[in-house]
C-alpha cells in the first residue's frame, strides 16, 4: 500500500471517546442487571430518534430476475450463518441468485487472486478502512450508487458515512459495527469468588487475582486470532496515553518506539505475564481462537476453563451456541480504565462494490437499510451503525444498552486502530503487527523487542 494511501481518504474530523465512554460506562449497571425478555420502554419500538420504523416494506429494491450476485467475506461459523440470512432476504426481494464466497484474511490478497482470475466477486465485505482505500487505489472498489447514498445520508451518522469515502467519493456502506471495549463473565465463577465487576486498571487485576485464588484461571486470550491481541493493546492504549496518541499512532506519526506505546506493552503484560491468569497459559492461549475462547469461559458449570473473555459485542453471538444465557449466565461489563477514561474502540465491516452492476448496487442499498440490520440484529452477536434501526430488534438489554452507546456518540467514534492500519501490518497473520503480539503473548518481558518489531514492521507498512 503506498503511503499516500494514508491520506487519501476523506479527513476523519478531530473525535473524542468522551461521549461514547461516558455512555458505556453510564450503562455498565444496565449491563450486569439484563434480562433476556423484551424492552418495557414506551420508545422500545422506535428508532434512534423516537420515530416509528417499520422496517419490513418501506425500502424499494429492483426486481432482478435471473441476475447473479456474489459476495465475498471473512466470517465463518455463527456470523456466517446469520449472514447468509440477510442475503437471503435480499434473494426474496429482489429475485437475485445471491452466492457467499468464503474469504481468507488479508482479504485484500484474496479479492487480488480473484481479480487476476477474472472473478471478482460483485460485492466484498471490508473489515478495514485501510482496505478500502487500498481497493479504491487498485482501482477494483465501485463508487456508492444514488440509492445506496440515499440509505446511507438517511440512516448514517457522518463519522460513520466518512469512514467509507476515498478522495471525497462514497465507497463503503459499513453494515457490522462492534463495541470493542467490553469484558464477559461467567457469573458463577464471579459469584463463588465473591467479586463483582471491576471498574478500573486496579480493581480489574485484583479480581483476577482473587478469581485466580478461587481454582479457575481468569482470562480466556483467543492468542491464535491475533486480532483480539490488538484490541488488547488498543483499549490500554486509548485509556491510557488518551486520543491525540491513539490517533497519532494510528496514522504513523509517532513511532511504536514511543514510551508511551511501551507504557501500554507493560501494562498489557501484568495479564499476559502473571502466572495462572490466561487460560493455558501463552502456549494454550496461542492454539486459541476465537470461538473457542469464549466457549470455554461459558462452559464446564461451575469450572469453567476461564471466569472472563475481553472482546466486542460479537461475543454474544458465540455464548449462544453454548447453554448459557446473556444476562443470566453471562454478563459484561465496560473495558477498565487505566488512565483517564475507560475506553471506546468500534470496529466495522463495510460493503463495497467490485462490480458496477445493478446487483451489486441493490445489495449496497439493501445493507444500507434497517430492514437488513433488523435480520441480524434479532439473531444477536451484531450492533449496527445504522440509527434508525429500532432498538426492539436487538435480544435483549444487554445488546440494547450497547448499541444505545454506540449510536449516541454519533460522530465521535474511535475506529480499530490495526484497521486503519495498511494490511501488512494491522491485518495479515504471521506479519506484522498481528505477529508482533503473538511473540509478545509468548514472552509478555520483552517489551523493548516487541516495540522494536512493531516499529520495523510499520515503517515498510507505511512507506511501501
Amino acid at each position: 500500500m503506498r503511503s499516500t494511501l494514508r491520506t487519501r481518504r476523506a479527513p476523519l474530523h478531530r473525535r473524542t471517546t468522551a461521549k461514547i465512554a461516558s455512555a458505556v460506562v453510564a450503562s455498565a449497571l444496565a449491563f450486569t442487571v439484563t434480562a433476556c425478555g423484551g424492552d418495557d420502554n414506551d420508545d422500545g419500538d422506535k428508532g434512534n430518534n423516537g420515530s416509528d420504523n417499520d422496517t419490513g416494506s418501506a425500502l424499494q429494491l429492483p426486481q432482478l430476475d435471473g441476475e447473479n450476485v456474489s459476495v465475498a467475506a471473512v466470517w465463518g461459523g455463527a456470523e456466517r450463518k446469520v449472514f447468509l440470512k440477510v442475503l437471503d432476504e435480499f434473494e426474496k426481494r429482489t429475485g437475485a441468485q445471491v452466492s457467499f464466497v468464503p474469504a481468507q484474511d488479508p482479504i485484500i490478497s484474496f479479492l487480488e487472486s480473484k481479480v487476476a482470475g477474472g472473478q471478482p466477486p460483485d460485492v466484498a465485505m471490508l473489515p478495514q478502512v485501510g482496505a478500502i482505500e487500498q481497493a479504491v487505489a487498485n482501482k477494483w472498489a465501485k463508487p456508492v450508487g444514488a440509492e445506496a447514498q440515499k440509505q446511507l445520508d438517511k440512516n448514517y451518522a457522518t463519522g460513520w458515512k466518512r469512514l467509507g469515502v476515498v478522495d471525497g467519493k462514497q465507497y463503503g456502506v459499513y453494515f457490522k459495527a462492534a463495541n470493542k471495549s467490553l469484558v464477559w463473565y461467567n457469573t458463577k465463577v464471579f459469584e463463588n469468588a465473591g467479586v463483582k465487576a471491576p471498574k478500573s486498571w486496579a480493581e480489574f487485576k485484583k479480581t483476577m487475582q482473587t478469581v485466580y485464588d478461587s481454582g479457575v484461571p481468569p482470562m480466556s486470550v483467543a492468542g491464535a486470532d491475533a486480532w483480539t491481541l490488538t484490541d488488547w493493546f488498543e483499549n490500554i492504549y486509548l485509556s491510557q496515553a488518551g486520543p491525540e496518541k491513539y490517533d497519532q499512532l494510528a496514522q504513523h506519526k509517532i513511532k511504536w518506539t514511543d514510551p508511551s506505546v511501551e507504557k501500554a506493552l507493560t501494562t498489557l503484560g501484568e495479564v499476559f505475564g502473571t502466572k495462572g491468569f490466561v487460560a493455558g497459559g501463552s502456549k494454550g492461549a496461542l492454539q486459541t481462537e476465537f470461538p473457542a475462547s469464549v466457549k470455554q469461559t461459558f462452559t464446564g458449570g461451575d469450572q469453567p476453563k476461564a471466569g472472563m473473555v475481553f472482546e466486542g459485542d460479537m461475543v454474544s453471538l458465540a455464548i449462544s451456541e453454548t447453554k448459557a444465557e446473556v444476562g443470566t449466565d453471562a454478563k459484561v461489563f465496560p473495558f477498565p480504565v487505566v488512565g483517564q477514561s475507560s475506553p471506546a474502540v468500534v470496529g466495522g465491516d463495510a460493503a463495497v462494490a467490485l462490480k458496477n452492476t445493478k446487483g451489486a448496487q441493490a445489495l449496497l442499498t439493501f445493507l444500507g437499510s434497517p430492514d437488513s440490520a433488523k435480520i441480524w440484529a434479532e439473531a444477536g452477536g451484531f450492533i449496527s451503525p445504522n440509527k434508525n434501526l429500532p432498538m426492539s430488534a436487538y435480544p435483549n438489554d444487554v445488546q440494547r444498552n450497547i448499541a444505545k452507546a454506540m449510536i449516541a456518540a454519533g460522530d465521535d467514534i474511535r475506529f480499530d486502530m490495526s484497521d486503519q492500519a495498511p494490511q501488512s501490518f494491522g491485518g495479515t497473520p504471521g506479519k506484522g503487527e498481528w505477529k508482533a503480539l503473538q511473540d509478545f503473548l509468548a514472552n509478555p518481558k520483552d517489551v523493548a523487542g516487541t516495540q522494536k518489531a512493531l516499529e520495523t514492521a510499520a515503517a515498510k507498512a507505511y512507506k511501501d
